[in-house]
């Protein structure tokens, strides 16, 4: 590559200059004598060489993001994939490869979950720590150290204001997320604490356990007020519903059970799975519609009201329950492994569960059926998370890693 005359000279001086900042003294007297230079170098030379060099690999990366992009989009235009302008927000779904591959957990990548205001992700890990990163430009932010033992669950409240975690230590902790300190340390349960969420008002969070409780905390004083008893063995997940008047939970008993808040009493008991039940979702009301049309396309012309729920179980199914009737309406099939993590798309539209089977699929809810697969993570994807309001996804992996992909 030929140079002209004066990006010679300025990229000399900018040698000049790197040897000079870092004592090659020696090594400078010889270089300037051999390239003809000055003995003082301009100012607005200083550090020009390191900004080229990492402006250069960051360039790269970018070439490479946007060649690997090209594939998948050529791919699409064979393949008949509709374009982002053809496409509304509700039916934009993650595409590979995913935008950023977030690596410093030193195990198991636990838990995933996006901030409901700020464009950063919580990530926990067996590793005893929590991770927070920026979603938008793929940076790692802080580390919060507390827990003792692996950290199984993360909530926010809606202001986002507080982060709730629990582990394997049998605690759980509230961190201020201004401050990033640990405020409050909530012990109770005799086990593993193996979930953890706010309520809708965000004065009282639900935990579950594997000392086979479930346990409502209040924030303000971190007293446990209430206990919810009834599961055989290790509760695995609890989930409350968005009025905050039922709670959901999952177990090693393979049942869904749906609790009275109010009353700590069980409503009912959902049995179905052959297997562990891992995962839950309570449907947002924007899925109504399309589990309507799933449940009538078998000539039933009911008109199910809900509220409903998603279970995912070590079975490798996916079930889709109306907890008011207490039935299963139907059953998604296609995992090759236990189902791990199940959220829904904003628009209602579609389910997305992560699995041992390494992938992230999208199921069509109306239709019934797995839309995309994404082969997601090189191990067993642990869980995954849905922006509210931003077309992105997180999942996170046995494999260590926290992905970031984008919606389009």
């Amino acid at each position: 590559m030929v140079l002209s005359q004066r990006q010679r000279e300025e990229l000399n001086k900018a040698v000049a200059d790197y040897l000079s900042s870092n004592g090659f003294m020696k090594t400078l007297a010889e270089f300037q004598k051999e390239a003809d230079l000055p003995g003082e170098i301009e100012n607005k030379f200083a550090g020009l060489l390191e900004k080229k060099w990492t402006s250069v690999i960051r360039l790269q990366k970018k070439v490479m993001d946007l060649e690997s992009r090209l594939v998948e989009t050529e791919k699409e235009i064979h393949s008949g994939g509709p374009t982002k302008e053809k496409r509304n927000p509700a039916e934009w779904i993650p595409r590979p490869p995913e935008k950023y591959c977030l690596t410093g957990h030193r195990s198991t990548v636990t838990r995933v979950v996006f901030h409901p205001i700020f464009s950063v992700l919580a990530s926990a890990s067996e590793d005893a720590t929590i991770k927070i990163w920026d979603y938008e430009t793929g940076d790692f932010e802080r580390t919060l150290k507390g827990h003792t033992d692996s950290v199984q669950d993360l909530a926010f409240d809606h202001t986002g204001k507080w982060l709730a975690s629990c582990s394997a230590d049998m605690m759980v902790k509230l961190w201020d997320f201004q401050s990033y300190e640990c405020v409050r340390t909530m012990r109770g349960h005799d086990h593993n604490v193996s979930s953890v969420m706010f309520l809708p008002n965000g004065d009282f969070i639900v935990s579950a356990s594997r000392d086979k409780t479930i346990k409502m905390w209040a924030v303000a004083t971190g007293y446990c007020v209430k206990t919810f008893t009834g599961h055989r063995e290790w509760v695995r997940m609890v989930r409350v519903i968005a009025d905050g008047s039922l709670l959901a939970s999952c177990s090693n008993d393979q049942t869904v059970r749906v609790w009275v808040v109010a009353t700590a009493e069980c409503k009912v008991e959902l049995r179905e799975h052959d297997h562990v039940v891992e995962c839950i979702a309570w449907a947002p009301e924007a899925a109504q519609s399309f589990v309507n049309e799933a449940v009538n396309t078998d000539g039933k012309k009911a008109l199910h009201t809900g509220p409903f729920l998603v279970s995912g179980s070590r079975d490798k199914t996916i079930k889709v329950w109306d907890v008011c009737i207490g039935l299963c309406l139907f059953t998604l099939v296609g995992h090759d492994n236990w189902v791990r993590g199940l959220v829904f798309h904003p628009s209602g539209k579609y389910l997305l569960s992560a699995s041992d089977d390494k992938t992230i699929r999208v199921w069509d809810i109306k239709n019934r059926r797995n839309n995309k697969t994404l082969e997601s993570h090189q191990h067993f994807v642990t869980s995954l998370d849905f922006h509210k309001m931003s077309p992105f996804i997180i999942s996170g992996s046995v494999d260590q890693t926290v992905k970031v992909w984008e919606c389009r």
